[in-house]
């Protein structure tokens, strides 16, 4: 590794007394740390999905919205009709006819969503289906890409052929680099015609979706991605809830789906965010492949959102619990099930013959309460019956303590659950506080899965849009935190920061993990918090204390220890949480011949965060040095984490 001047920890080969004293037990392997311990989850907040991680450009492409026509801005002679739709479960479409006068035009703009962000030399992809009705007919569209200044930069003619629904294509080239450019789709000829499943995506795309934002999850080298959320599982109600079965298939006959979260931020509304379901779960699994994680894919329990819902009577009775069960049973088949079964042999339609090898399936989000456990009994029993091999994922609820935390704990514990998923949004002070937080969890019994998570700044308030929760600060916390988790890796075998990606222009909810607009994404300071701990897991737990004891915050400082097995290396991973530098040694027993030290560590001031502007505002910096015997003296800096890597 080339070396580079360390600027806010250094290793310091000095004999100066040491204000802490650690001792690694090399010889000591404890828990074995799974490859699924730091993981990512989506949900389609923020604009997560449509308008984000899914790259299509056209809002409202099949004119399913409630409002057919939302998202399009229409001119001359254009109506929505159903008659002898194109796809059945997308009825709608628009026709297009002449507009009256040889000057004036027919057509319809897409401006997507927060605009259309193109590049310069970039090539677009257009995928319309049209109808004429005459064999005879010769129709021409013509396809403009227009700029936010309201200036054709490409444009491509398309001509019609025979009458019935076919589809066309065209590739435009953008000649400039905009946020807030738009499709115009016109009609040059005199002939009727109808138009559905207007698609707009860049050449470069990766199964559909965007290349820039797969890259920022592929680095993070995560071990597990739990999907497609979070409160859109259990939807505002049992018809809006997400049903995987309606993800799959053609994306052109995939049926619309309101969003939950499009009305549920006062301050923060977006009536118009749906999901198109284009970005579903052959895609999410497709795309646990692609990041190396295992898949976790969360299903309703047959319960809708209590937060939205306060009466027991909105939820689905115990006798119409069937087709729920089901759903969950089919949706192992249709991951791992062979190309001669019937949800199986859609997978291999689909393009992947090869099973994916599913392991885990979680059932409900956030429940509380009775009903919830006498619901998941139900689909234990089953799963337990027909898919023995999987783990089943149960909730403790939305909270990480109190009596509602409790009584999901016992209840998952007489289930006998595999994991039980908690959540647990709070102040950075919390992080710090509960470093020790699993020190005395039951060793027995089912294992944690700390599905949600992140540091809220509170002080910082969601009508102040300019000032960023996703501080230095409140990275910092949760990598003290996560000292505890890896500690711990015997009760916890999976953890994912949340929510994943936000538009800057569509946020609901902050802080985020990867923030983006329609042009490139910014990785957070959290972000690389979480990649110096997957890039640096290990394998095996290794004891450090202090004083015999586990180092959980004394004075600020926090500390875990792994081996790694596949490189023969050993990390330690240290915080420094408070506002002073610390002289700190550390005694390593039971390894010899260890001769350098890789350190990489993360360092700035409270407040900084990284942005659209100024993306490097909060990187780590890497340095390495020689070792001389088995005790290693360093200098942590104020208010850093900092990995080392040791190797002979």
């Amino acid at each position: 590794m080339r070396k580079i001047l360390l600027m806010v920890s250094c290793l310091v080969l000095t004999f100066a007394q040491a204000q802490h004293r650690l001792t690694l037990d090399a010889s000591r392997k404890g828990a074995e740390i799974q490859p699924t311990m730091y993981g990512v989850f989506f949900e389609d907040i923020n604009f997560g999905a449509d308008g984000g991680l899914y790259a299509e450009m056209v809002q409202n492409r099949s004119f399913e919205y409630p409002q057919s026509m939302m998202g399009w801005k229409t001119f001359g002679n254009v109506a929505v009709a159903d008659s002898c739709p194109a796809f059945s479960r997308n009825p709608h479409y628009v026709t297009m006819a002449y507009a009256g006068h040889p000057d004036r035009w027919t057509g319809m703009e897409n401006q997507g969503y927060f605009g259309m962000g193109v590049k310069e030399g970039a090539e677009y992809c257009l995928s319309l289906y049209v109808r004429q009705h005459s064999d005879n007919a010769k129709g021409r569209i013509r396809a403009q890409m227009v700029s936010g200044r309201n200036v054709i930069v490409a444009q491509e003619t398309i001509s019609l052929a025979g009458k019935g629904w076919r589809q066309y294509s065209v590739t435009m080239s953008s000649p400039l680099t905009d946020a807030n450019a738009k499709l115009r789709i016109v009609l040059e000829t005199r002939d009727k015609i109808d138009v559905d499943h207007v698609s707009l995506m860049p050449v470069d795309n990766w199964n559909g979706l965007r290349t820039d934002l797969v890259k920022d999850l592929e680095d993070l080298k995560p071990g597990v991605f739990r999907f497609p959320g979070g409160c859109i599982v259990e939807g505002a109600d049992t018809a809006t809830r997400y049903q995987w079965k309606n993800t799959v298939g053609p994306a052109e006959n995939r049926p619309l789906n309101e969003n939950r979260w499009n009305y549920t931020s006062k301050g923060r509304a977006f009536p118009q965010y749906f999901q198109s379901l284009g970005l579903g779960f052959y895609e999410y699994f497709l795309l646990s492949e692609k990041i190396g994680a295992e898949p976790l894919p969360i299903l309703s329990c047959g319960m809708v959102c209590q937060y939205q819902n306060k009466g027991d009577e909105v939820h689905v009775a115990l006798d119409e619990m069937d087709p729920y069960i089901q759903d969950a049973i089919d949706l192992v088949e249709f991951a791992n099930g062979a190309t001669d079964t019937r949800w199986g042999a859609v997978r291999a339609k689909m393009g992947h013959p090869e099973p994916f090898n599913l392991k885990y399936i979680g059932i409900g989000n956030e429940q509380w309460g009775p009903l919830y456990p006498e619901r998941l009994k139900m689909f234990i029993k089953a799963l337990r019956k027909h898919c023995p091999d999987i783990k089943i994922i149960g909730s403790s609820g939305p909270k990480a303590s109190g009596d509602r935390f409790d009584d999901g704990w016992a209840a998952m514990r007489q289930l006998d659950v595999d994991l039980v998923d908690e959540h647990y949004y709070m102040p950075p002070q919390w992080f710090l506080d509960n470093a020790a937080r699993y020190d005395a969890y039951p060793r027995t019994g089912p294992k944690v899965f700390a599905g949600e998570y992140a540091a809220h700044d509170k002080s910082i308030k969601d009508n102040q849009p300019d000032v960023e929760r996703n501080n230095f600060a409140a990275a910092l916390s949760e990598a003290a935190f996560m000292t505890g988790i890896e500690r711990n890796a015997d009760i916890v075998l999976m953890a994912s920061y949340a929510p994943l990606f936000a538009h800057v222009d569509g946020w609901q909810w902050r802080p985020d993990l990867i923030w983006f607009d329609n042009l490139s994404s910014v990785r957070s300071a959290n972000w690389y918090v979480q990649m110096m701990y997957s890039t640096n897991k290990g394998t095996h737990v290794l004891p450090i204390t202090e004083n015999k004891a586990g180092v959980t915050g004394t004075n600020g400082l926090y500390a875990s220890a792994v081996y790694d097995a596949g490189s023969n290396e050993y990390v330690i991973k240290m915080v420094n949480a408070s506002y002073e530098d610390k002289d700190v040694t550390v005694d390593i027993r039971g390894a010899k011949g260890l001769r350098k030290a890789v350190v990489t560590s993360l360092h700035a001031d409270d407040k900084a965060s990284n942005s659209m502007s100024d993306k490097r505002a909060v990187v780590p910096v890497c340095d390495e040095t020689d070792l001389k015997g088995n005790s290693m003296k360093l200098l942590l800096k104020a208010r850093t984490f900092a990995v080392y890597r040791l190797s002979r």
